[in-house]
């Protein structure tokens, strides 16, 4: 039995795997002081037959603990297919059973999306007409900050700005922006046509490159959390928002939508930007029709369920949607899609998964479509 996780977005720290049905790991937290860590992906060879139950020992002191009840784990043996298996948290342990019945198994905490699945989205959509390709710039470990644009570039069009993955280890939000882009990008779909009848559409599938290569959680290559650096980016703790936000006062931005992942909630909502300073009416009654009309297009979003709401004039103005509502005075809202399953819809084999991030972010056209004249 070997387990290794020397790979893009591995992470795993090896305790003991001398017995398949005692191994025994620890999660290896992000660089930086804040020492986050919840996502795991390793791969478990040499195993066809056996019973494996694997614990991994400091999940109790993870970043979301909370997360852990009624999580299972990701596996799969050709790492396209994705499945839950048995995983149950007990007294700060997370012990995870599975049967295997192929020599190599990869684990994760969800199922990974690879910068080279990353590079092939790039290129299938620049194949496209209507779609160019730009590098924004740099990050700290040297990868390329990836921008997609689409539409004809026509200045007095919306511009409409989608970005996913500021945290890396919640890559069901690249998943999204695959389904998102897929739709947006097919000439056939009478929405994505109206909606570039009307705007120019923005994408950075993947806002942290240098934390998804090395598995972090929620952190880039200097252990900083981008999602709280869009008051103060920088080019020495975070290139990526400033370059993003340089990109957006250079476009302009009507619209954002910042696709992320939930480690507790076993739900998709919405976090709005409601409680910013220069918050209007219009705004929130537009991010109200957003969520209604999200909802009439994918039943697997609701409203009941989502994150406490910041007192008015109280939001966080080092977070993306916030920050770019303030700036912009635009629609700007944060997705969240679950690790778990979606509890109103649960599915017994796959949990929330790739097919489901995907039509989630198809679904945002329509979404997008039910507002677009008034943004």
């Amino acid at each position: 039995m070997h387990i290794s996780s020397n790979f893009d977005s591995g992470n795993i720290e090896i305790v003991s795997a001398e017995d398949p049905q005692d191994i025994r790991l620890r999660i290896r937290p992000d660089v930086g002081e804040d020492a986050f860590f919840q996502w795991f992906h390793f791969r478990v060879s040499g195993v066809a037959g056996e019973s494996l139950v694997i614990r991994i020992e400091n999940a109790g002191e993870a970043s979301y603990p909370a997360g852990w009840d009624g999580y299972r784990a990701c596996v799969s043996g050709d790492r396209d297919s994705w499945v839950r298996t048995d995983t149950d948290y007990q007294d700060g342990v997370l012990t995870i059973r599975h049967l295997a019945e192929v020599d190599s198994l990869y684990f994760a905490y969800f199922a990974p999306y690879s910068r080279e699945r990353h590079r092939d989205l790039i290129a299938a959509c620049q194949s496209q007409p209507n779609c160019r390709h730009a590098v924004l710039g740099e990050t700290l470990d040297g990868e390329e900050l990836d921008l997609l644009v689409i539409g004809d570039g026509d200045p007095a069009k919306k511009s409409v700005w989608a970005i996913a993955r500021q945290h890396p280890g919640e890559s069901m939000a690249e998943w999204c922006m695959e389904g998102f882009l897929t739709r947006l990008l097919d000439r056939s779909d009478p929405v994505s046509r109206e909606i570039l009848a009307r705007a120019n559409v923005y994408a950075i599938p993947n806002m942290n490159p240098d934390g998804s290569r090395r598995g972090h959680l929620r952190t880039n290559a200097a252990g900083i959390n981008l999602n709280r650096e869009w008051d103060k980016a920088s080019m020495e703790k975070s290139p990526e928002v400033l370059l993003a936000l340089k990109a957006m006062d250079n476009a302009g931005l009507h619209f954002c939508l910042d696709m992320h992942g939930d480690e507790g909630l076993p739900y998709n909502f919405i976090a709005g930007a409601d409680a910013v300073p220069s918050a209007t009416q219009k705004m929130i009654d537009l991010r109200i029709a957003y969520e209604a009309a999200l909802q009439r297009a994918n039943p697997d979003f609701q409203t009941k369920h989502g994150y406490p709401k910041a007192a008015p004039g109280k939001a966080n103005l080092s977070m993306c949607s916030a920050q770019l509502a303030e700036r912009f005075g635009a629609l700007s809202m944060t997705l969240e899609m679950p690790f778990k399953d979606n509890a109103d819809a649960p599915d017994p084999v796959n949990g929330w998964s790739i097919a489901r991030s995907r039509l989630m972010g198809a679904a945002q056209l329509d979404a997008i479509y039910a507002v677009i004249d008034d943004l």
